[in-house]
C-alpha cells in the first residue's frame, strides 16, 4: 500500500513540476520569475530521485539464507528411451523458481 502511495504522490509531483516549469507569470518584466520555476522543478527532480531511492528494493543479507538465482525447468516431467534409443519426455509444466541459499 505504500509503495502505491509513493508511486502516486511522486506522479502528482512530476506533474506539478511540470505546470510550475511551463507556466509563466503574467507581468510586464519576463525576466524575473523564472528561478521559481526552475528551483520548484530541480526540487521536483531530486524528490522524486529520494523517494524512488527510498522505494526501491532492499536486500540486507547478512549471513542469512537469501533467494538465489532464478532457475526454470520442467516439474513432474517423465522421460524413457523408445526402441531406437532415443530418449524421449513428456508431460510437465515449464516453471520457474528461486531456490534458498544459505551461507
Amino acid at each position: 500500500m505504500t509503495k502505491k502511495f509513493l508511486h502516486s504522490a511522486a506522479a502528482l509531483a512530476l506533474v506539478a513540476g511540470i505546470f510550475a516549469a511551463t507556466t509563466q507569470p503574467a507581468s510586464a518584466d519576463r525576466g524575473r520569475g523564472g528561478g521559481v520555476a526552475a528551483g520548484l522543478a530541480i526540487g521536483t527532480i531530486l524528490g522524486l530521485g529520494i523517494a524512488g531511492a527510498y522505494a526501491g528494493p532492499r536486500y540486507y543479507y547478512d549471513g542469512a539464507c537469501y533467494p538465489g538465482p532464478r532457475q526454470c525447468g520442467y516439474v513432474g516431467r517423465s522421460c524413457w528411451f523408445d526402441r531406437w534409443g532415443n530418449r524421449v519426455c513428456g508431460g510437465g509444466e515449464y516453471r520457474c523458481w528461486r531456490p534458498t541459499v544459505c551461507d
